[in-house]
């Protein structure tokens, strides 16, 4: 893999400029040279690993999502009860979300103007993700851990909508930590999700 004068792997660079500069200027007022410019390559070997602006946008966006998926997996192979995996699992994802966030912001401001093949197969990626990260709510469910009349699929889509909405919101100098956010949203999910406890048939003093 051809690397820079710096011992950095091309590719990352390239992506690293491109991520700062896309979210300093947007997407669509970049253009190819000042990358390669900012990047200290010439256009060819850029080409060389990314054939147009769009890989570079949907790269970035690729690269946090594979990462997620992977450390969704050893999650949900942890030995450890249901509750606990997808408390893990929950904090993680919006802790890697922030630790990324212009990632996932400029993907979301730009992923319109990726071509529609692009947008399918980001989409299809994510929504692999998604339920994955749904099959730990269904084991829950399964195994009476979870309450089974909230729909597993809405649960996770209402999670991860507050997720997506972190960019417009979460600053690095603000009141909450990442991982003090993470917490937050895992118990809210958790808590939307509790079963309640059954209720007591035996007949309460006013009653009689």
């Amino acid at each position: 893999m051809g690397r820079t004068g710096d011992g950095e792997a091309l590719p990352q660079r390239l992506l690293a400029v491109a991520t700062r500069l896309f979210a300093e200027k947007g997407f669509e007022k970049t253009s190819v040279q000042e990358i390669v410019e900012a990047a200290g390559v010439t256009k060819g070997a850029m080409y060389h690993y990314f054939a147009a602006k769009d890989d570079l946008l949907q790269e970035i966006y690729q690269r946090l999502l594979r990462m997620q998926r992977e450390r969704l997996e050893a999650i949900m192979a942890r030995d450890q009860p249901v509750a606990l995996r997808l408390r893990a699992a929950a904090a993680d994802v919006v802790v890697t979300a922030i630790a990324n966030l212009d990632d996932a912001t400029i993907f979301l401001q730009s992923m319109h103007l990726l071509s529609a093949d692009r947008r399918r197969a980001v989409r299809a990626a994510r929504r692999e993700y998604h339920e994955r990260f749904r099959e730990l709510v269904e084991e829950g469910q399964r195994a009476g851990t979870f309450r089974a009349d909230v729909p597993a699929d809405l649960a996770v889509d209402y999670f991860f909508g507050a997720v997506h909405h972190l960019g417009a919101w979460f600053r690095t100098d603000g009141r909450l930590t990442a991982e003090q956010v993470g917490a937050h949203f895992a118990d809210l999910l958790l808590s939307s999700l509790r079963q309640d406890p059954p209720a007591d048939p035996r007949p309460s003093r006013e009653q009689g």
